[in-house]
C-alpha cells in the first residue's frame, strides 16, 4: 500500500564543537503551520540561543512541495541547506529539523557551520524511528437495507475502516478509505449496487 515514513517520535541530540552549543531536534509536522507554531515555541522557550536554523519536509517526501529552510543569521548557504539536503536523502516526510547554536565564542569558518547542522541532523536521523503513513479521505455512504452485508463485505476488500453506522431510511456508514483506493472502490459500487446507493467523499 502507497504510503511514507514519518517520525514515530520526536529525537534531540546535542553536541559541543569549539566551545558551541549545537542541540538538534526532530518533531513531526504534517502541515507547514504546525512547523511554524513549532519552530516560534522554540524561540520562545530558549530566547537566549545565538541561532534557531531549520529545514522540514511536510508530505511525501517523494512529491511533496512543502519545504522550506532558514540559516536564521548563519552565513549564508551554511546551516539551512546542509539541515535540508540530509532531510530529502531519509526519505522520511512530516519533519522538522531545528538545530539551535549556543556561540562558544569561536568562528567555525563556513565549511565547518556546514558540517556542524548537517552532521547534527544526521546524528539525530540515525537515532530517529519512523512508522508508515497511509493518506486517507472519508467517505459518506447510504445505501439500502439488503445491501448492507455485500456493502461490508466490498469496503473490506479495499482497506475501508468503517467509522460509523446509522440506520435510517437507508443505512449510513461513514469511513476512511486509502486514497489510492478511491477510484477502484467507486467503480466496484457502481456496478455492484448501481441506484441502490449515494456516496460522497469529505476532502
Amino acid at each position: 500500500m502507497a504510503g511514507y515514513s514519518v517520525p514515530k517520535q520526536n529525537v534531540e541530540v546535542e553536541e559541543v564543537i569549539k566551545g558551541s552549543r549545537f542541540i538538534t531536534r526532530l518533531v513531526n509536522v504534517d502541515t507547514v503551520d504546525k512547523a511554524k507554531g513549532y519552530l516560534k515555541s522554540l524561540r520562545e522557550q530558549e530566547p537566549t540561543a545565538t541561532h534557531h536554523c531549520w529545514a522540514y519536509i511536510v508530505g511525501n517526501p517523494q512529491s511533496t512541495t512543502l519545504i522550506g529552510c532558514s540559516d536564521d543569521g548563519e552565513p549564508a548557504g551554511t546551516a539551512g541547506k546542509p539541515m535540508l539536503n540530509v532531510l530529502q536523502h531519509s526519505d522520511v516526510g512530516d519533519l522538522i529539523a531545528v538545530c539551535t547554536r549556543y556561540y562558544g565564542g569561536t568562528k567555525l569558518g563556513t565549511g565547518g557551520l556546514a558540517r556542524a547542522y548537517g552532521g547534527g541532523v544526521k546524528l539525530a536521523m540515525e537515532q530517529l524511528d519512523t512508522c508508515e503513513k497511509i493518506n486517507k479521505v472519508e467517505l459518506v455512504l447510504n445505501v439500502a437495507y439488503e445491501c448492507g452485508k455485500d456493502l461490508e463485505h466490498i469496503v473490506a476488500q479495499y482497506d475501508a475502516e468503517i467509522l460509523n453506522t446509522e440506520y435510517l431510511e437507508a443505512v449510513e456508514y461513514k469511513m476512511l478509505l486509502p486514497s489510492e483506493n478511491r477510484d477502484p472502490l467507486e467503480q466496484q459500487l457502481e456496478l455492484r449496487f448501481g441506484d441502490k446507493i449515494q456516496w460522497k467523499f469529505i476532502q
